[in-house]
């Protein structure tokens, strides 16, 4: 009969073949989606769909590639040229290592400067972090919300399967009329449906990008602050890929579709990889968060 120190030895070496086991499986990623949009998009140079919107001095453009930058003095944001009734709007981004708690680097759409106090959002915002910890990908939906205390945000948050910082990777959102997908490296990880007019953005957004200071909840509720010990904060984007219909294209333009069937939804292999996705790497959903107010966000 074995001893009971040699049981424990064997359940630890069995614990740890087990945990090397699935840190295996995690590291693959996830499975295949069967379909790649972006490869059905155009890729653009940055001044062909684009332009500086703020902090000109944080911004430079060297061939297809932009790197912004925030430091004490300022941070830095661009803007389609074009604003959008729907779309595939992507770039391939890679994010500082190290110390950037409190800063947000973002790819996103808006209609605020349309409509100042009441617009519309479809979010893609990198939450810095600690050393040691990994970012968080943040991806949310506005629906006639603005910055004056009454934002009704729709948050679904990721950890990554990959390090952000070490390589480039391509972030993207599909906003047709019917549904909105958000992809990393083309695959879905959250679709949000239009369920009614009243939860769904219907107006005309441009696109944006940016990084800036969000100090008071970007890093754990705001409990880790932007250090500017560690400026500059750095971000850095390539491979620019837009598709779509602007305000002034004819009525009959239709927005690329995010499955192989070109319609709205999902392929089942495309499903398959998003709930992978969801089951190990989504760490908080609004409609599972018990303190909000769901009467606000009725499509819960």
């Amino acid at each position: 009969m074995p001893s009971l120190s040699s049981f424990f030895l064997m359940a630890l070496l069995f614990s740890l073949i087990f945990s090397i086991m699935i840190s295996s499986t995690s590291a693959q990623g996830p499975p295949s989606p069967g379909y790649y949009p972006s490869s059905k998009i155009n890729r653009v140079n940055f001044y062909q769909a684009y332009r500086n919107l703020w902090g000109s001095q944080h911004q430079r453009v060297d061939q297809s590639s932009l790197t912004i930058w925030l430091d004490r003095s300022s941070g830095s944001g661009f803007k389609s040229l074009h604003s959008y009734r729907s779309g595939y709007f992507g770039a391939a981004i890679k994010l500082q290592s190290g110390y950037t708690a409190g800063v947000i680097t973002s790819l996103y759409l808006s209609n605020n400067e349309d409509h100042p106090g009441n617009h519309d959002e479809i979010d893609i915002e990198f939450l810095g972090t600690t050393p040691g910890k990994p970012y968080t990908l943040q991806t949310n939906v506005y629906v006639r919300g603005s910055g004056d205390g009454n934002i009704i945000g729709r948050e679904m948050r990721f950890h990554l399967w990959f390090d952000p910082t070490q390589d480039f990777h391509n972030y993207a959102i599909l906003w047709t009329p019917s549904e909105i997908i958000f992809l990393v490296d083309d695959v879905p990880i959250r679709r949000y449906p239009r369920k009614n007019d009243a939860t769904f953005p219907l107006r005309p957004m441009y696109v944006y990008g940016s990084i800036w200071d969000a100090s008071n909840w970007a890093t754990e509720d705001g409990k880790y602050r932007a250090d500017y010990r560690y400026q500059p904060f750095v971000g850095r984007y390539t491979n620019f890929k837009l598709g779509g219909c602007t305000v002034g294209s004819p009525a009959w333009c239709r927005s690329p579709s995010a499955s192989p069937s070109g319609y709205s939804g999902l392929s089942r292999q495309q499903y398959s990889a998003m709930q992978w996705i969801q089951s190990n790497y989504m760490f908080y959903y609004y409609c599972h968060d018990w303190k909000r107010d769901h009467t606000l966000t009725p499509e819960c």
